[in-house]
């Protein structure tokens, strides 16, 4: 009984071990939607360094083939540099983050250059709202479905032993 009540134990470090995060690794920043014409959708990520972008084609997942892209926050303009995957990396034109700001970005894109406007998403932590249906940005809700689940595995685990053992 001792040795299974050890494995058990074991396998439960184990997997806690395994869910926690890797230290050192960049958060994945949530985007949030800022702004949407009849044509594209604007989504912003607040950053250490700045604010990532992605513009998305309406409607749908799809990314756009952006020409140009011209941004200012609250009224200050900021280079804003591509990446691979399509996103835009735009760093803070004062050097610090405002609390809240206000984007305007100008998109030129299949021949035609559109405006878009809205207030960038709330604190660079994690007030910003996942696309999972509203849980936090920073996995801490991942761990706690994990846990839980690890909970009710021993559970019944040890459920199984007394039951077992009561028979025998």
């Amino acid at each position: 009984m001792r040795g299974v009540l050890r494995a058990l134990l074991c396998l439960m470090a184990g997997v806690l071990a395994c869910a926690a995060p890797a230290r050192g690794a960049q958060p994945v920043p949530a985007f949030t939607v800022v702004a949407q014409s009849s044509l594209v959708t604007l989504e912003a990520a607040r950053t250490a360094a700045g604010i990532e972008l992605r513009v998305r084609r309406n409607p749908g997942d799809v990314a756009l083939p952006v020409t140009a892209l011209a941004v200012s926050i609250d009224g200050h303009s900021a280079p804003a540099s591509s990446s691979a995957d399509g996103a835009w990396s735009v760093p803070w034109p004062t050097g610090a983050a405002p609390a809240a700001a206000r984007l305007e970005v100008v998109i030129d894109h299949d021949g035609i250059r559109e405006v878009l406007s809205g207030l960038l998403p709330g604190s660079p932590a994690g007030t910003a709202q996942s696309a999972r249906g509203g849980a936090a940005a920073d996995g801490h809700h991942d761990h706690k479905q994990l846990l839980w689940w690890v909970l009710n595995i021993a559970i019944v685990l040890i459920a199984v032993l007394l039951i077992s053992r009561r028979m025998s």
